[in-house]
């Protein structure tokens, strides 16, 4: 596992920097459509990907994290032993509620742009409802199985996607 040090955007391979660039693009249009501003995307050994935006807003579904439904989309396309060797990109650190499905979905690598520290800088709560302070590595480390987990990563877009979203009508 890659420690906690952030990892400067042009340190990380031309995949890594490019899967987090579609995941913040991700929260871009996820924000447009008027949900919440998080993209993720997992991306197969040779190339393939499966795509998810949050859609808690527009679903009205408390667990439509664009994490969560990134990993029901590459579940459903990928076998097991692809998303093993797969990595998911992804605009900010995943939550508990997401770091647990992607242990149990069985992706081997997540890359994230923004922390779990850096979101609650920005917003100390979600309609009303306190952030879960719970670092995803610290979810990992529980588990039976090693997930590789680079982050966070400095990468422009990363906090902007955010800017004037979180405020009292939010």
């Amino acid at each position: 596992m890659t420690d906690l040090a952030t990892v400067h955007h042009d340190d990380l391979a031309a995949a890594d920097r490019d899967g987090l660039e579609r995941a913040i693009a991700l929260a871009r249009l996820a924000r447009a459509r008027g949900d919440h501003p998080f993209g993720s995307v997992v991306v197969t050994a040779d190339g393939r990907s499966a795509e998810g935006l949050n859609s808690v807003v527009t679903r009205r579904d408390p667990t439509g994290h664009a994490e969560t439904n990134v990993v029901r989309a590459a579940s459903a396309a990928f076998s097991p032993a692809e998303l093993a060797g797969a990595t998911l990109y992804t605009s900010t650190e995943p939550c508990a509620m997401c770091a647990g499905a992607i242990y149990w979905s069985g992706i081997g690598r997540v890359v994230f742009a923004l922390s779990e520290a850096d979101l609650r800088a920005i917003v100390d709560e979600q309609e009303g409802v306190p952030t879960l302070d719970l670092p995803s590595r610290d979810v990992f480390a529980r588990g039976g199985r090693p997930v590789e987990v680079v982050g966070p990563t400095t990468t422009d877009g990363a906090s902007a996607v955010h800017d004037g979203f979180w405020g009292p009508a939010a």
